[in-house]
C-alpha cells in the first residue's frame, strides 16, 4: 500500500508495529506534494523544517516504546484561515501575505499536543467568504479528480490535499458549508460537528470571529475512523470560546465499534423543496437511497417546507453572512480596496447596508428554521440530502450559470449546506459515487444537536456497507 493512500489509523498501526516511521512518511509526502501541488495549488505555505523535527520526535518516542500520543506522527494540513503560531497565515488576502500569528488556534494547539505533524497551510478564499477557493494572493485550487474543475470552498485547499493523498487529515472551518462543499466536490468525508463541540477562537488574532451564522471547525479525511480520531482530539470546551461545550466524555472513535441500531429512522429529501438538482447528482443520490432501502433501513422521503422560495432563503442567509463579513473586514476593505476581489467588496458593502434592527429581525426567521429542523429530528434519527446540487465545475467560476439548462444565481443556488450553520446541527458529507463524467457526488447527513457520535456511526456504517470514493487517491487519475 502506498503511503499516499493510507489513512491516519493505518499509519498509526504501521508506526506501532515499526513497519513505517514518521520520518519516512513525512519525507515521502513532502516529495509527493512538491510533485503535484504546482498543479493543484492545495498548499500555499509548507512547514518542512518544523514538520521534520516533529517527525523525528515522534519516531524517537516509538523507538523508545513509549505510549504514543493519539495522533503521534500523523501528517495534518491546516487551513490558511486558521491561526498557526510562527507559521504564515494569510487569510487568503495580500494584506496579510507576510502575517505570522503569535498564537495557535485552540484546534491547532490540540492537534500538536496529540502528536500530529503540521505539514503546512492550505488555500482558502479571502476570509473564507465563498463556496469556491481562489484569492488574489494565491489563485485557485484545482480539484484532484479533474484539475480543470474547482475544489470548492472555502476549505478547498484542505479537501484537495486530502483527496490527492498529500495528507490523511486536514482541518477546515465551516460557516455555510465550507467543509462539506469541498468534501463533496473532492470525494472525501467532511464533518462539521454540533456548534460548540470544537472551540472556535480565530477572533483572538484580529480576524473576524462572528458567530452569525454559526462558525465551526471540523475535519476532512478519507475515512470516518480518521474523522472520529481527529474529532476526539479537537473537541471540548476552551476558555477562549464562551460558546464551547464540555467534552461529553464519549470517544467518537470507540463509538464506531458500537453496532448501529438497525431501528434507526432515516429521512431524506432530494431538494429541500427549493433547489434544482443536476440530473447526474440526483441519479447518484437516488442510487444511495435505494441501496439503504434494499439493505433494510427504515428510510422515508420527507416533504420539507421552509416557507420561503430559494431566493428568499438565500437572501436571508446572505444577510447574516455579509453583516459578519462587514463587521470584521470593512475598515480594511475601505482602506485597501485594490487588495480584494470585486465579489468580496460587494459582499462587504451589502453587509454595511443592513440596519441593526433589520439584523435582529432575522433571528425570527432563524428560530423558525430551527423549529422546522427540530421537528424533522424529533421524528428521524438521520436526515439526508445531496451535499450540493452540482458536480465540480470550471476552476475559474464561482458557480455554474445553469442547472439542467435552467439559469441560476451562480454563486449560491447550488449550495445546500447553509441550513446546518443556521441551526448548528452536526452534518457530514459522505462520498457516494461518480457522475458519468467521473466527478464525485456527496451525500449530506445530519442528526439532532449533540448527536455527533450517532451521526459518525451512521457515516461509518455507510462507508463499511457501501462503496465510497474516499479510499481512493484522486490524483492517481491525473496526468501531469
Amino acid at each position: 500500500m502506498d503511503i499516499q493512500t493510507m489513512t491516519a489509523a493505518e499509519l498509526l498501526e504501521r508506526y506501532r508495529n515499526r513497519s513505517l516511521s514518521p520520518v519516512e512518511v513525512t519525507d515521502e509526502l513532502f516529495k509527493y506534494i512538491r510533485e503535484w501541488n504546482p498543479i493543484l495549488n492545495a498548499f500555499v505555505t509548507l512547514n518542512e523544517e518544523e514538520a521534520r523535527e516533529q517527525a523525528k520526535r515522534a519516531e524517537a518516542r516509538y523507538r523508545r516504546g513509549e505510549n504514543p500520543l493519539p495522533l503521534e506522527g500523523v501528517p495534518v494540513a491546516i487551513k490558511d484561515l486558521t491561526n498557526t503560531k510562527g507559521l504564515r497565515t494569510t487569510y487568503g488576502t495580500p494584506l496579510y501575505k507576510d502575517h505570522i500569528p503569535d498564537r495557535d488556534a485552540t484546534v491547532v494547539q490540540r492537534l500538536k499536543a496529540a502528536g500530529a505533524i503540521i505539514m503546512g497551510k492550505t488555500n482558502t478564499p479571502e476570509f473564507g467568504y465563498k463556496a469556491t477557493t481562489d484569492n488574489p494572493l494565491f489563485g485557485a485550487t484545482r480539484n484532484p479528480w479533474n484539475p480543470e474543475t474547482n475544489a470548492g470552498g472555502s476549505s478547498g485547499g484542505s479537501a484537495a490535499a486530502v483527496s490527492a493523498g498529500f495528507v490523511p487529515l486536514a482541518e477546515g472551518s465551516d460557516g455555510g458549508g465550507s467543509i462539506r462543499i469541498p468534501a463533496a466536490l473532492c470525494g472525501v468525508f467532511g464533518f462539521k460537528p454540533s456548534y460548540g463541540r470544537i472551540p472556535y477562537d480565530n477572533h483572538l488574532n484580529g480576524i473576524f470571529g462572528t458567530h452569525e451564522p454559526f462558525l465551526h471547525y471540523g475535519t476532512l479525511t478519507r475515512s470516518v475512523r480518521d474523522a472520529a480520531l481527529m474529532f476526539d482530539v479537537m473537541k471540548g470546551e476552551a476558555a477562549t470560546d464562551p460558546f464551547s461545550l464540555p467534552d461529553s466524555g464519549w470517544s467518537a472513535f470507540k463509538a464506531l465499534d458500537v453496532e448501529i441500531d438497525r431501528s434507526l429512522k432515516i429521512g431524506w429529501t432530494l431538494d429541500f423543496g427549493m433547489y434544482e438538482i443536476d440530473h447526474e447528482v440526483a441519479r447518484v443520490f437516488q442510487d444511495a437511497i435505494d441501496a439503504l432501502a434494499d439493505d433494510g433501513w427504515d428510510i422515508q422521503v420527507v416533504e420539507v417546507r421552509f416557507g420561503k422560495t430559494l431566493r428568499e432563503y438565500i437572501e436571508f442567509f446572505e444577510r447574516l453572512w455579509t453583516v459578519g463579513l462587514a463587521a470584521g473586514c470593512k475598515e480594511e476593505a475601505d482602506a485597501h480596496p485594490e487588495a480584494f476581489s470585486k465579489s468580496f467588496l460587494e459582499m462587504v458593502e451589502r453587509g454595511t447596508r443592513l440596519t441593526a434592527v433589520e439584523f435582529k429581525r432575522l433571528e425570527e426567521d432563524r428560530a423558525a428554521l430551527w423549529h422546522i429542523m427540530q421537528g424533522i429530528f424529533s421524528e428521524y434519527d438521520i436526515f439526508i440530502s445531496p451535499t450540493v446540487a452540482v458536480p465540480a465545475f470550471h476552476w475559474s467560476w464561482e458557480g455554474p450559470p445553469a442547472i439542467n439548462g435552467k439559469p441560476i444565481k451562480a454563486d449560491s443556488d447550488w449550495v445546500m449546506t447553509q441550513i446546518y450553520n443556521l441551526t448548528g446541527h452536526p452534518a457530514i458529507s459522505i462520498p457516494i459515487g461518480l457522475t458519468k463524467d467521473g466527478l464525485p457526488v456527496g451525500l449530506q447527513a445530519a442528526s439532532g444537536r449533540l448527536q455527533d457520535e450517532k451521526l459518525l456511526r451512521f457515516a461509518y456504517m455507510y462507508e463499511q456497507r457501501f462503496a465510497t470514493l474516499a479510499g481512493r487517491v484522486a490524483n492517481r487519475m491525473m496526468t501531469p
